[in-house]
């Protein structure tokens, strides 16, 4: 099926998605296991860290107006050994760890404040969201694995925080990443399906999303999905992007689906009502408040965006 000609200029196409942004940061994973060379690295008195707890970290505002996180030389670090994890080294070869602890240290200035990556991957340059979303993404994975999962006995962390190994039946545990796809559905008359969950505000909407399933192709998995939570039909599928989500631990796959039934019936149980939107109807909703777009960082934003030609308003929070 061939997607409807529309005369909408794409104003988004070539705009990545939020937290997917070259970060300018090289993982460096050969190193994770040589503790020589952590150690070196560790010293080096370029290194920098920040600090990571329950999901957020220091941001602070600079004299030019910029958004950054809050780093300090490791010589000035917090005390932690277990819980240091590496996250890689930039074009300059300055490395960059992420310390977690129980909770965020205080600053001095009292200039600094806490910040989720709700927030701060809006603010923050492609490397500081990058190094954020790695840090993130490794303390929910760190917090909620502690015990093998094999046998039971609490596991150690290996490979600069990237791996979990048990002393007892020496199984390894690496990070989490639960895949999920996300979609707009688009029917033949080029209009969005959007829906609100049942614990959503009134009038948030959003693209339609949901887990992949063991044994199945993603391909599968949007229709599926589609067809479980509003009784839309799907036929041709579109990759478009995808987007790293560690609330707690996914990976977004971005898809177009192409609808081939508009007649909706939701489920009742994850989506309480879904609305086929022209543009100018989703244009009029957002600007009577009637609909909320979907919060900025979020790749849902990005594509309905897609589809609508031009940025959506500003949301500041869910």
């Amino acid at each position: 099926m061939e997607a409807p000609v529309t005369t909408w200029t794409d104003h988004t196409a070539d705009r990545p998605v939020s937290l997917t942004a070259p970060s300018g940061i090289n993982r460096a994973a050969h190193h994770r296991l040589d503790e020589a060379w952590l150690a070196a690295a560790w010293s080096h008195p370029s290194t920098r860290c920040f600090v990571v707890s329950g999901g957020q970290v220091l941001i602070d505002e600079t004299a030019d107006g910029r958004t950054e996180l809050v780093m300090t030389p490791s010589f000035e670090a917090p005390l932690t050994e277990a819980h240091r994890y590496f996250l890689g080294t930039d074009e300059d070869g300055v490395s960059y760890f992420a310390l977690q602890k129980d909770a965020l240290p205080g600053r001095m200035d009292e200039s600094a404040r806490r910040a989720g990556l709700r927030e701060a991957g809006l603010l923050l340059s492609p490397r500081d969201a990058g190094l954020m979303v790695h840090a993130v993404a490794l303390e929910n994975w760190q917090r909620l694995h502690r015990f093998c999962s094999r046998c039971g006995e609490r596991t150690v962390i290996a490979a600069a925080g990237h791996i979990r190994r048990c002393p007892a039946c020496g199984a390894e545990h690496y990070p989490r990443t639960d895949p999920a796809v996300i979609m707009s559905v688009i029917d033949d008359q080029d209009r969005i399906l959007l829906g609100r969950q049942v614990h959503w505000p009134e009038g948030r909407f959003s693209t339609l999303a949901g887990f992949v399933e063991p044994g199945e192709f993603i391909e599968q998995s949007v229709r599926r999905e589609v067809h479980e939570e509003v009784g839309i039909s799907v036929g041709e599928v579109e990759y478009v992007a995808s987007q790293p989500w560690p609330f707690p631990s996914s990976l977004m796959l971005g898809f177009v689906a192409r609808a081939t039934s508009t007649e909706i019936d939701v489920d009742g149980d994850e989506i309480h009502e879904a609305r086929w939107f022209s543009r100018d109807q989703l244009g009029a909703a957002f600007e009577s408040g009637e609909v909320l777009p979907p919060y900025g960082i979020s790749i849902a934003a990005r594509l309905i965006e897609r589809w609508y030609g031009k940025p959506l308003p500003t949301r500041t929070a869910f």
